[in-house]
């Protein structure tokens, strides 16, 4: 288990069952990276992997 897992398993503990919005979540990435500004590239990284479809991956 990486130490991240424990961060993500708190995120599907609290926030499970709500539904967010893709517009929610750009905003709360913002907000984070904001208050912490160097982990930019790790979440610019995520929003680009989250923003790209597996099938974009095939060609």
């Amino acid at each position: 288990m990486y130490f991240t897992d424990r961060g993500i398993e708190e995120l599907a503990q609290r926030r499970g069952g709500e539904q967010v919005t893709l517009d929610w979540l750009a905003t709360r990435l913002r907000a984070f990276v904001d208050l912490n500004p160097d982990f930019e590239v790790a979440v610019d990284r995520l929003a680009t992997f989250l923003a790209r479809d597996d099938a974009d991956d095939e060609g």
